[in-house]
């Protein structure tokens, strides 16, 4: 079932087995109020059984483009388009949340961003090879991000 996420009232809706379910659904609700100011989208999630295209595809770009590949159990996916821009989200259970931005008309933004929930540690697979930077979100506490140019055709 798909849940459009509500940024004004932070819900936990599909994250409850996280340990960080609050910070993870505050991240979740920072992406919803992004893209509803910026492009007016309603960003919309589904639980990872019903969204496995999406996952295969960020999990194909991980691992051919860096070779990484994510211990943690992916709960939500969503993949969209605004303008010329293809997204996609999935947000796991350890707190981590992977997007995919990939332009369609040509190589000028594509990259993989990482985002990391309040209280979660760093993944081990990404540990050593990303510097995760701080941001300050009213939704979201401190999220830690980073991210990786995208290099080849997906």
């Amino acid at each position: 079932m798909t849940y459009t996420v509500d940024f004004t009232t932070v819900s936990t809706v599909g994250l409850e087995s996280s340990p960080v379910a609050d910070a993870l659904a505050g991240l979740r609700a920072n992406e919803a109020r992004y893209f509803k100011n910026k492009y007016d989208h309603d960003f919309a999630v589904e639980p990872a059984s019903n969204a496995q295209t999406t996952i295969d595809w960020v999990h194909r770009i991980l691992k051919e483009e860096r070779d990484i590949v994510i211990a943690s159990r992916p709960l939500e996916a969503t993949a969209f388009q605004v303008e010329d821009i293809r997204m996609a989200y999935v947000f796991y259970e350890s707190g981590l949340s992977i997007n995919v931005m990939y332009t369609i008309d040509g190589p000028t933004k594509r990259a993989v961003g990482f985002k990391l929930s309040d209280g979660m540690e760093v993944p081990e697979e990404l540990a050593s090879r990303f510097k995760f930077a701080r941001q300050k979100s009213k939704l979201a506490g401190t999220i830690r991000g980073s991210y990786f140019t995208i290099k080849n055709e997906y």
